[in-house]
């Protein structure tokens, strides 16, 4: 995984563009109407149940916008909330609270909706050893806030990029030759390129699944696509050769079934790609 310090590039990277998307040479409805000098104060309210995320994420935009602005909290990340809830008050300049107010809203409705998702599929596999995984199938220009929100939710981070992992899937192997070959090759690479890389593999049956037992270095297999029965054959010819992780169309009423079977992980896009924001606003007090 990336370091904290890119991490923080990223984010810091989200809101210069985002600022500079929604800004731009200036916020001139605020500016026509509000005095420069003039201050208020507002409220970050919760008008649907779920799990909050992007408190932090908020103060950092205040502060970008606004070093002056004050964010008084009353409930951190990945608290569970209820309509009604005053998350924070933020106070200072009125032009600035209205200027980080859309990026701020926009923000936290998005991840707390990832957050209130990822934490559904976590209590859906409690009794089991299976931790969840977001991926790559992330808002372009977003994923940093993206997967911070499944952390806050419970679930871990898969790679974050196609940089800090290798991950060869049906497409590398088909180009390069087979699994075998495919392996062979990133092995070679990573090697001349002074890259210490884990490397994942995609297995699509069992076949291949015997054939990437065949090689070592593979820091996890992903068990893609399979059915319940060979998914617990799959792991147990694995056993604790390396990780195991299923993926493909798992849902709400399959992911605990696949938990069953054994395997370390499971991935799953629908944290990020299939959740409808959460209602809040920023109301002015």
């Amino acid at each position: 995984m990336i370091s904290e310090a890119q991490f923080q590039k990223e984010l810091d990277l989200i809101i210069e563009n985002a600022i500079r998307e929604d800004v731009g040479p200036g916020d001139y409805s605020s500016l026509a109407c509000i005095p420069a000098t003039a201050t208020g104060k507002a409220k970050l309210l919760v008008k649907e149940d779920g799990i909050i995320a992007g408190v932090a994420f908020a103060k950092m935009v205040f502060k970008y916008v606004d070093p002056n602005l004050q964010v008084e909290t009353f409930i951190e990340d990945g608290a569970a909330v209820k309509f009604g809830d005053v998350v924070f008050h933020v106070s200072g300049s009125s032009q600035s609270i209205l200027k980080a107010e859309r990026l701020v809203l926009n923000s936290m409705q998005r991840m707390s909706a990832i957050a209130t998702k990822t934490k559904s599929y976590v209590q859906l596999l409690e009794g089991t050893k299976t931790k969840v995984l977001d991926t790559r199938k992330t808002t372009p220009g977003f994923r940093a806030c993206e997967k911070w929100a499944v952390k806050i939710g419970g679930g871990e981070n898969h790679r974050f990029a196609l940089y800090d992992m290798v991950m060869l899937k049906d497409n590398h192997i088909d180009f390069a030759g087979g699994i075998t070959l495919a392996i062979a090759k990133t092995k070679a690479y990573l090697k001349e390129n002074n890259l210490d890389l884990k490397i994942i593999i995609e297995a699509r049956d069992l076949d291949e699944i015997e054939e990437i037992l065949q090689s070592d270095g593979v820091y996890r297999i992903l068990i893609d696509n399979f059915n319940f029965e060979d998914t617990k054959t799959a792991v147990g010819m694995i056993g604790d050769i390396c990780l195991t992780e299923s993926s493909g169309n798992i849902n709400e009423n399959t992911i605990h079934s696949y938990a069953e079977c054994g395997v370390d992980y499971i991935s799953s896009g629908a944290l990020t790609h299939s959740v409808y924001n959460m209602d809040l606003s920023l109301k002015a007090i």
